[in-house]
């Protein structure tokens, strides 16, 4: 028999734990800090810190027909892209909201935190702990925002600022693991969640896909292997790139990875600028750049599906926020496939669709993932950046194809 009171512990502990692990993410940065919003694509910091907090009144503390929400303005302020709950402030202005002040967010964060504690302390609803664990991974999602939006916005700055001054990134070069290719498997295999613990809806259901023979290369690219591409001119060949992408190059006048200095042997990270190390994975690439420096490279992207097949029994384990690095390092090891986890997300081949059979959440959460299924392309494993027991085998990134600031890499395939 399942010890409900044990199952309403265990939920309280982790809500608290990820809470504060939100807060500990934003020691050390102003009040300043976290207002600045530096592209539409990014937030402030006290925004995410809010709306993270509206995430839990609106879907579960709002569940209650008798409950009033702390201040109703501010779920016009901090509502995202719901808009089946009602109107929201524009995404691109929330820079502006200097009001509420970062003490009063704070407060509010401390207002929900006690009222969803007590619901937890007095229920056994299983639907009550689903959303909480809903609202967990929402959270999780925005702790790793948090990281990569105030790093643009850091690198904005013409000091360029160190986020953590002292963040644990050696200084002393490793060598990568020689680059190799390993054969994945192919035939039917299964592909989603398979049903136990936590899965957003867009990972399900599981279903059966087809992989043709194909191989995967045992570990990220490096940014000695992308300089490579730099230097031999792939910015200025638009035979290397999808047209989309080509256009984008020449809009935007991409030259090298966003955070690449100008010299080409330095780069913006979290700990301020420091030495290219040329054995680290490159990452803060676009979609566009990966498939470019695939082809370049006589290779392709994976599929999603190739990907999770491989990563299939691997457990979840690497260069991830635990370890408060928050700067890829060097693929090391003898495992046939390194670095599945952590480091870098890794772009596939695969367009961000539903999956056979794919059925959004009920009500307003059916808003959370299915909408996005349009112009978008999946990315796997997880960054330096990313929670832990956030990730799963199943899981599903998704971004639009010119977005460069997430901490996304790639690894190479190609056909058998």
């Amino acid at each position: 028999m399942i010890d409900r009171s044990l199952l309403q512990s265990s939920m309280a502990a982790r809500f608290r734990q990820v809470r504060q692990q939100t807060l500990a993410l934003c020691a050390g940065l102003s009040a300043e800090d976290l207002m600045l919003q530096s592209m539409p694509d990014a937030s402030p910091g006290k925004w995410h810190l809010a709306h993270t907090s509206w995430f839990f009144e609106q879907f579960v503390l709002g569940r209650d027909p008798a409950y009033r929400p702390r201040d109703p303005a501010w779920f016009y302020l901090f509502n995202s892209y719901y808009e089946s709950v009602g109107p929201m402030h524009a995404r691109p202005q929330r820079g502006l909201l200097s009001r509420p002040s970062l003490d009063e967010v704070h407060g509010y964060r401390a207002y929900v935190d006690d009222a969803v504690s007590e619901l937890l302390e007095h229920s056994d609803d299983a639907e009550l702990a689903a959303l909480v664990e809903l609202g967990l991974q929402h959270e999780q999602q925005h702790q790793e925002l948090l990281l990569t939006d105030i790093k643009h916005a850091f690198w904005c700055n013409p000091l360029r600022p160190a986020y953590r001054e002292l963040l644990a990134i050696s200084t002393a070069a490793k060598a990568a693991a020689p680059l190799r290719f390993v054969a994945g498997r192919e035939g039917i295999v299964e592909i989603g969640h398979r049903g136990e613990g936590f899965a957003f809806d867009n990972e399900t259901p599981r279903h059966r896909a087809l992989l043709q023979p194909h191989a995967l290369a045992n570990r990220l690219v490096t940014n000695a292997e992308y300089l490579a591409f730099v230097r031999e001119g792939g910015y200025r060949e638009p035979g290397l790139w999808l047209s989309d992408g080509w256009a984008t190059v020449q809009r935007e006048g991409w030259q090298r990875p966003i955070y690449w200095q100008d010299g080409l042997s330095s780069e913006f990270t979290l700990a301020g600028i420091r030495a290219l190390d040329p054995n680290e994975p490159v990452c803060h690439l676009s979609y566009y750049e990966a498939e470019a420096f695939a082809r370049w490279a006589g290779a392709r992207l994976p599929t999603e599906f190739e990907w999770e097949a491989a990563a299939q029994g691997v457990r979840v384990e690497g260069n991830l926020q635990d370890e408060r690095r928050f700067h890829p390092r060097a693929a090391a090891g003898d495992s046939a496939l390194l670095q599945l986890y952590g480091d870098a997300w890794e772009w596939t081949a695969s367009p961000y669709v539903n999956y056979p059979g794919f059925r959004p959440l009920p009500g307003s959460l059916g808003e959370y993932n299915g909408k996005f299924m349009c112009g978008q392309w999946v990315l796997r494993g997880g960054s330096c950046v990313t929670p832990r027991d956030h990730l799963r085998t199943s899981y599903r990134n998704f971004f639009p194809p010119q977005a460069r600031w997430q901490f996304a890499g790639l690894r190479l395939g190609q056909d058998r």
